[in-house]
Order: C-alpha cells, then structure tokens, then sequence
C-alpha cells in the first residue's frame, strides 16, 4: 500500500547534478514530501542550460531551441507555478533559416500555406506533400507519447501490445532520411526536415525513422525563445526548488558515492559526508559511474561496457561579443553543407575536421532580445558539429586554424566582416567539454540514439546494477534534449516514490490542461512582431 509523504518521516534523497533533468527532479520529489539535496560541482546551475555571463554579453552555454514546453509546463503546474509567468517567451516565427550549401534557402514557419511557398522556391512538387508529412507526424506522436512517458526496463517491455501496434508506424527498420523520401524528393528539403537529429547528436542517415516527430514538434508546438535565453529556464527552476525546500549545494564535487552492500546511502563530497535514502544521478553516464562507483559494484554496466558503447558528436563553439548588430540575420540560422554526407562522414566515422564548407549554426538572438547584449552590441553563438575526443584531431594544435575557418563560413549567411566587431569571444572545444562539464569523450550529446542504444537498450531511470540509484537527463531514457530530459525526470521520479511506497502528490500526465491552456492564452506567453 503506497503512502502519503506527510504521514511518515521524510525520506532523504541526494541529487548529484543541477542541470535540467536534476532540477525538475528535485521540483517533483520536494512536491512529493521529500527531504532533498541537490549537489552541483560548478558555480551556477544548469549544467549545459546555463549562461555565460562576460563584460555584459550573456549567451547560452548549450541549448538555445527551447521546444515542446508541454512537459516543463506541467512540471511548473504541478508544483504549482505557471512557466510562462516565472520565464516570459517569444515564440518565434520565422523558427529559423535554413542556407543550403547547394544552393536556396527557406525561412522556416508554422504557417502552413507560407512553408509550402518557402519550399516551392526549391522543389515545387515537395511543397504538396508537405501536409502529407504534418498529418502522418502528427499521429506518430500522438501514439508514442505515451511510451516516451514510461519506463523502459527490459525486453519485455518492447512487446507490449501498444508497442507491437507501432510498429507499421514507427517503422524502426528505416533511417530518418529513407522515411522522408515518402514525402519530399529533393534533398535539401529532407535536410531542413531532419537536421534536428543532430539534437540527438546523429546522422539522419543513421537515425531511426521515429525521431522524423522532432521536425513536427517544431512547426505544431513552436519553437521558443526565454526572455534571457534557456538558462533563465534553469535558474527559475532552481528558485522555484529552493522555495520549496530544496537544498543547492554549489562548487561541491562529488568525489564517490557511499554504499551498504548494493544500496546507496549517500555520497561523499571534498568535505563533508551526505546521506541518503536514495541518489539520483543527474551528471553524464559514462564519466559519474567511472569516476564515482567502483567498476566492482557494476554488473552490467562495466567499464569495459561503456567502453564499447557509441557516443554522439561533439561540437566546437564561439561565444562572441559583437559591436553593432545583424539585423538581416535571422534569430536562428542553420547553414548546411553542400556535401552534407560527408560532412557527417568526417564527424561520425572518420573523426576528422571538415577543412571545405561544414555545416554550422548560429544563434544571433538579439534581433528578438536586447537583454543579452549592452546597448549597440549584439551576441553570435557559433557551433560547428564536430568529432568527439580522438586521437586524429589534436585541438591544441588545430583550434586557432579551425577558428579562422569558421569565421569565413559565417559570411555564407551574411556575418561578414566579423573578426573586427569582436569584443568579447569564449570558445570550446570537445577537450572542454570533457574537462569543464565532465562529459565522456567531449560527447554533448551522450550515448548516441541508435536502435542498439535506445530505450532498454540505454541505462535505465531506476538503475539496474544497484539498490537506491536512479538516473535522470539525456544518458537515460527517452534520451537527450531538453522535451524528453523533462520527461525522464517525471519517469525517475514516478520510480523513485514507487519505491519508497510514496503517493506523488502531483500528477504525472495531462490533468492540468484545461487550467495550462487558460494560462497560455492570456499574457504569460507572447509573440514578437515578424
């Protein structure tokens, strides 16, 4: 029999993380009663959805699509706050602007009669499908919804009648780029309606044809931009949680966690000990469990396992502080290779830098946000899809001439004259990544989304090695980006009170629409002029 959380003592739960998915967590598991303590190595909170803050220039460290708000929005609901109030957003149309390297450009837009036109000036016979495509997407997510919202902890769950009725559907049996050819003939049009695999750090000649629904979420719910970029989501998230009770412990490095037998019971920090009646594990996979837990507890996942698993691309960034602005260029901007393949190639199989034309994408959010930049000045966040951490790329050696080539792109998309504007630039490589956010092999992404590596196949949200450890974010299921990372701390959190035989004093599922939508509709939420 399951428990209200006030009629017994508090139960203790340490999360080691504040990014996203450790947040939301904590927002859940402090509605539901509990004791909690969120432990962050770095000064700030977010993890990867943080800011850079320099000489009055603020950038997003990580994500800057902020999509799908559903699922955060009900997180908010549930504690009892709308997000719309606590994180004013522009939903922004055009969503984005797409540059061909062979040539074209399309300005991406919810409008359904304005897309077709913007895909008409490439591939006239593509644009009459393209409602063929919204229809078909539009169920796919309906019907798998309800499977991203559950656990996925072994085989068995891949039989279940409702995951057997998807299969003419999900058609996992083909990649994201075989199943659009079913609608659009013309390649360029397929890569604006499937470069979004690179969210999950993938090819779309790899990926697998479920994920054709990311490009959907885009044009059916909107692509968003927070007053103040993603990690003013984060920081209310962490205001939020300290309101309820939740304890922030900031530049705290978890050295190991601590164990009776198989049951985690705390953790041990440089200088004090936590404990704990369970330990959600909010930091990258592969380098928590071999940097925290002795391989010797581990029964499936090894070192040696997670040494052979396949891990995403990395990316290399530019953080630059601009004089003056581009007011021609759009919000967001992806330019994409004219040898897209190989391109792809180079980052995922012969771990090379592209030297000829790669693919890019810049964020110049100032045209919709002056907040991000001081008065006259405008920010360019640059990131180039790359290699993760390998012998053949010395970045010592190669950044500086990388850098330079990167800036030439730019002017692909009309950033000329750039090197001289410049006031204030950060730059990251795969190497920071790994050393500044401890993320394996510099792999932003995670463990990468193939069918080998997906929902049972990934490591579990109730961790199956040891007693009291749980997982949240993109290492875990449904994966990564920031929709599904919100989803996967609603899933630990459901497990993680089953297990204490806990009531959850929130609703995991859709019961707060009606009140959501009334919200949505009144000033929370507002667009910017075009």
């Amino acid at each position: 029999m399951k428990i209200s959380a006030t009629s017994k003592k508090s139960d203790r739960v340490i999360i080691i993380g504040a990014g996203p998915g450790g947040l939301a967590t904590a927002m859940l598991l402090a509605k539901a009663g509990l004791e909690v303590t969120v432990v962050e190595k770095r000064g700030t909170v977010g993890g990867r959805t943080s800011t850079i803050e320099q000489d009055g220039f603020r950038f997003d460290t990580g994500p800057t699509f902020f999509l799908y708000p559903q699922v955060l929005r009900e997180i908010f609901a549930a504690t009892g706050h709308c997000l719309e109030k606590e994180v004013p957003m522009y939903r922004l149309d055009p969503q984005y602007r797409l540059v061909f390297g062979g040539g074209g450009k399309i300005d991406a837009t919810p409008d359904v009669e304005k897309m077709k036109a913007e895909i008409a000036t490439i591939s006239p016979s593509d644009a009459s499908r393209l409602e063929n495509y919204f229809r078909d997407n539009r169920e796919k997510l309906q019907r798998f919804a309800p499977i991203l919202q559950s656990p996925f902890e072994s085989w068995r769950d891949l039989v279940r009648p409702e995951m057997l009725r998807m299969l003419p559907l999900v058609r996992p049996w083909r990649s994201l780029d075989s199943d659009l050819r079913k609608y659009f003939k013309d390649e360029r049009v397929r890569l604006g309606f499937s470069f979004q695999s690179k969210y999950l750090g993938m090819s779309p000649f790899s990926c697998p044809s479920l994920f054709s629904i990311l490009s959907f979420l885009e044009y059916e719910h909107g692509v968003f931009h927070p007053v103040g970029g993603c990690g003013a989501v984060t920081l209310a998230m962490a205001r939020i949680a300290e309101k309820m009770g939740v304890k922030i412990l900031l530049n705290t490095a978890v050295e190991e966690m601590l164990f009776e037998g198989r049951k985690a019971v705390g953790v041990r920090t440089e200088h004090e000990t936590l404990h704990a009646d369970a330990v959600v594990v909010n930091a990258d996979f592969a380098q928590a469990m071999q940097r925290m837990i002795p391989d010797g507890l581990r029964r499936r996942w090894t070192d040696k396992r997670i040494a052979k698993k396949q891990f995403s691309c990395s990316t290399f960034m530019m953080y630059l502080g601009i004089e003056g602005r581009y007011d021609d260029v759009a919000h967001h901007t992806i330019y994409l290779s004219g040898d897209y393949q190989q391109n792809l190639r180079d980052i995922e199989h012969e771990h090379t830098l592209t030297t000829n034309d790669a693919s890019f994408y810049v964020q110049n959010a100032c045209v919709t946000d002056s907040t991000l930049a001081p008065e006259g000045m405008s920010t360019l966040y640059v990131l180039f899809p790359c290699t993760h951490e390998t012998s053949n790329v010395d970045w010592g050696v190669q950044e500086a001439g990388f850098r330079n080539q990167a800036l030439r792109q730019l002017e692909k998309i009309g950033i000329t004259d750039v090197e001289r504007r410049i006031r204030v630039e950060r730059r990251f490589t795969p190497a920071t990544w790994n050393s500044e956010f401890h993320l394996h092999l510099g792999a932003t992404f995670s463990m990468a989304h193939s069918l080998r590596q997906m929902l049972h196949l990934r490591p579990h949200n109730r961790f199956e090695d040891l007693d009291g450890v749980y997982l949240v974010g993109g290492g875990t299921h449904p994966g990564s980006g920031l929709p599904v990372i919100f989803e996967s701390a609603r899933i630990t959190s459901r497990l993680l009170l089953e297990d204490m035989q806990l009531e959850p004093g929130w609703n995991s599922s859709t019961a707060h629409e009606g009140e959501l939508q009334g919200s949505v509709e009144g000033n929370a939420l507002y667009e910017p002029a075009h």
